[in-house]
């Protein structure tokens, strides 16, 4: 049976592919046979770096995470689309100027709304007046 062009074209992919698996099945050998094989007593414990774990890892924060991940997402695609319309500029004309201006004024608009409600306010001085009225 001939071998056509197209089997040829896989041979390097073939000799690759077979290094790749004679590579790694030698180091997962050499690691079998040369490791101890003994678990460490310390192996068990979180943070195997000398220090013994004191305390609960689990704490409160006053910051809400979830919200500055929010807020991060929002404005990296704010960013995004305005590099975008800033690269373009010339091409778009008065209709991309409109657009990224109202787009820009929306998100604007939105970042005051959330500022009135107090999206904004984190730390000690959010966590005074949290359920009470504010003192205007």
């Amino acid at each position: 049976m001939p071998v056509t062009a197209q089997q040829i074209e896989l041979i390097p992919l073939a000799i690759y592919t077979l290094i790749a698996v004679v590579l790694i099945g030698g180091l997962l050998a050499a690691a079998y046979y040369l490791g101890s094989g003994e678990g460490a007593g310390d192996k068990g414990i979180p943070y195997e770096s000398g220090a013994l774990p004191t305390g609960s890892a689990r704490h409160a924060s006053q910051v809400p995470f979830y919200l500055i991940a929010i807020f991060f997402i929002i404005f990296d695609v704010e960013g995004a689309f305005i590099i975008t319309w800033a690269t373009a500029w010339d091409l778009l004309g008065l209709p991309g100027l409109i657009h990224i201006t109202v787009f820009i004024t929306v998100l604007l608009l939105g970042l005051v709304w959330l500022w009135m409600k107090g999206g904004l306010e984190w730390g000690p001085s959010a966590a005074r007046v949290r359920g009470k009225a504010k003192v205007q």
